[in-house]
């Protein structure tokens, strides 16, 4: 629950989806549920070469078991929230 609740205060903000077959979105955070199942907007693919076909594609719904990575915008990341909550998290509740 660490990582959705996180992922739910980056909603509107620009992130990277990496996903496990090399493909990599980039797009508005729409929403993101318990499964980490993540919906993009404004989406564009940063290698346009390798995925021509992803060139019309601007929204989409990426299921959670296929992400490998999310790169978050750098003002996005409040290390403190993530050291509190990783504590609470350790401890159980």
């Amino acid at each position: 629950m660490l990582f959705f609740s996180y992922f739910k205060e980056l909603v509107g903000k620009e992130v990277t989806v990496e996903l496990k077959n090399d493909l990599a979105i980039r797009g508005i955070l729409h929403s993101v549920d318990q499964y980490l199942n993540i919906k993009l907007e404004n989406t564009r693919v940063t290698d346009q070469d390798k995925y021509p076909h992803m060139l019309s594609v601007r929204n989409c719904f990426i299921r959670g078991s296929v992400v490998r990575y999310v790169q978050l915008p750098p003002d996005g990341v409040d290390i403190d929230i993530l050291h509190d909550a990783t504590r609470r998290e350790a401890r159980g509740g």
